[in-house]
């Protein structure tokens, strides 16, 4: 795995919260923002502003506080590589009105002074939220590494969720599982915190995350 996309060493699980809480760090112009979006696509776009485009998918209702886009930093950690890292991210939860959710996440290496050193990690997938409330969580990563992860909502603003099943090219680094946790806390936030066994180590904080919604 290439950095940014690990938690750090020392990272607790974030305080999360119970309730929806108000985005009290959000962008001033969130409401008003979105992701890129192809007005002339002759189907429905997604969109990670509920303000517009189709309804949120019934099933889906369980993702809603996640629905947007948000930009933050993070420290990446492992015993294989020199780290800590800290790094810049931006994810993106979207919807297209169907019973899934789209999610893209890339990242950018921060110096000690919070300049952009280079291009990280980048994934995509989907969240699909089953009937009977577990989630299935596909992740790809450009590193070349597939993750299936099954889990279930913890509270109505916190989501965990764990590979069930690993796939990677013959050229990606080995990794054997990951363990995730999303989570909503206290301003509306959101942080996420990401386990990881790879490289022969057993699981582990590998990266941590604080990000502030932007969009939505």
């Amino acid at each position: 795995m290439s950095s940014p996309s690990d938690p750090p060493s020392e990272s607790a699980e974030p305080e999360l919260s119970t309730t929806i809480q108000g985005p009290a760090h959000a962008a001033p112009d969130s409401p008003q923002r979105n992701r890129p979006r192809w007005e002339d696509l002759p189907v429905p776009d997604d969109t990670a502003n509920l303000r517009e485009g189709p309804d949120l998918n019934e099933a889906c209702l369980g993702l809603l506080p996640l629905i947007g886009v948000w930009r933050g930093t993070g420290e990446v950690v492992y015993p294989t590589i020199d780290g800590p890292y800290h790094y810049g991210q931006q994810l993106v939860f979207a919807h297209d009105g169907r019973p899934f959710v789209s999610y893209e996440a890339r990242a950018w290496l921060l110096d000690e002074d919070g300049k952009v050193i280079r291009q990280a990690a980048r994934e995509t997938g989907f969240w699909r939220p089953q009937p009977d409330g577990t989630l299935e969580v596909l992740i790809a990563h450009a590193t070349g590494v597939l993750e299936i992860f099954y889990g279930k909502a913890r509270t109505l603003t916190s989501w965990e969720i764990e590979t069930d099943a690993v796939a990677r090219t013959a050229t990606a680094k080995e990794v054997t599982g990951s363990h995730r946790l999303y989570g909503l806390v206290e301003g509306g936030d959101l942080a996420y915190v990401d386990e990881r066994a790879m490289m022969g180590q057993p699981m582990q904080p590998h990266l941590s995350a604080l990000l502030h919604r932007i969009a939505g």
